[in-house]
This record gives structure tokens, sequence and C-alpha cells, in this order.
């Protein structure tokens, strides 16, 4: 049930970060997901190291923690997507 949630958490945060993130990104959606999962790793990491993973409530500092790593991984994502399949008109 974990890769079930992770899954689903990952895309939702992959589509909020690609709604933040200025212009049109052409990753498909499977990677979007795959994207945003890593965000989400990479903001519950950062919230252990600062302190604030586990709160009374909502956790909301990680969540946003969590977002702002989606749309870090996205934006770069988007920008290796592109160069790997050559793609010159996002390019320059």
């Amino acid at each position: 049930m974990g890769w079930l949630w992770a899954i689903i958490v990952g895309f939702v945060l992959g589509l909020i970060a690609r709604a933040i993130l200025p212009g049109k990104q052409h990753q498909p959606l499977w990677l979007t997901t795959i994207f945003g999962i890593l965000g989400a790793v990479l903001g519950n990491a950062v919230a252990t190291w600062i302190g604030v993973n586990e709160t009374k409530g909502i956790d909301w500092v990680r969540h946003l923690l969590q977002l702002a790593g989606a749309v870090v991984v996205v934006g770069l994502g988007d920008l290796v997507y592109n160069a790997v399949r050559g793609d010159k008109r996002r390019m320059t």
C-alpha cells in the first residue's frame, strides 16, 4: 500500500509543480510522477534534516518542503529530458 500512496502523492505533487513552473514542460506524465516522487523524498529528507518531519497535527512545513522539492526536481528533470531528447526549441 505504501507504493500506491507514493505513486498518488508523486503524481499530485508533479502536477502541482508543473502548474507552478512557468512555461510548458515537455516530459510525459509518467516521468512527471517519478519526478514528483523524487521531490517528495527530497522534501522529506530536508524536513528530517531540519527536524520538522514529525509534528502534532498536519505537517504543513513537511508538505511545503515536499512541494518545493517536486518543483526543483520537475524543473531540472524537464531540462535534462529535453537535453536527452535533443529538443532544440526548448534549449534556446
